[in-house]
């Protein structure tokens, strides 16, 4: 399947919060916190329509042991799925498309300031989400998922360079 993406929906950012409170409640104070991240998360920003979500936990313990309310839920376990230390969900919506990614880390984890710091990068740097959209564009074409990943890497790997530094001289 080929790679879908749509123009900035303004109904992304709500299909977070539902999402999140129903994560919120499921999980309790296992939960720390929970961020809306990937392109849904930077307004104008054309995307794939699947809802990025990392959340902080206390322990990963507690996500394995939670896994199956999760499941309760439609969310799929892909354990570290390539990263570790974090667990990764996936769901589907009633049509069987992928609806959301839930990336769950425990506090202190690197990969918590490196989403967080590309998400605000772009949010704060529209003429770096523009060159993003730009090449997004450019290499969705006759797709699939794994090849569109690995042609937007060169991208993030060197944006990411300057959205660290940006994001921590901004948290001072």
């Amino acid at each position: 399947m080929s790679v879908d993406l749509q123009a900035c929906c303004g109904s992304w950012p709500d299909a977070f919060v539902a999402e999140a409170e129903a994560l919120r409640q499921l999980m309790g104070e296992q939960l720390l916190a929970l961020h809306h991240i990937g392109s849904t998360a930077v307004f104008g920003l054309i995307a794939k329509p699947v809802i990025d979500m990392l959340g902080v936990i206390r322990s990963l313990g507690e996500v394995d042991a939670a896994e199956p309310a999760l499941r309760a839920l439609g969310y799929v376990g892909k354990g570290e799925n390539g990263i570790a230390g974090r667990r990764y969900f996936h769901k589907n919506n009633a049509a069987g498309s992928r609806s959301h990614h839930l990336h769950l880390f425990e506090p202190g984890a690197a990969e918590i300031e490196r989403h967080l710091a590309f998400r605000d990068y772009l949010r704060a740097h529209p003429d770096a989400a523009q060159r993003y959209a730009g090449l997004k564009s450019a290499i969705a074409i006759g797709k699939r998922r794994p090849e569109y990943q690995a042609l937007k890497e060169p991208f993030i790997a060197a944006t990411m360079i300057d959205a660290l530094d940006w994001y921590r001289q901004q948290r001072g």
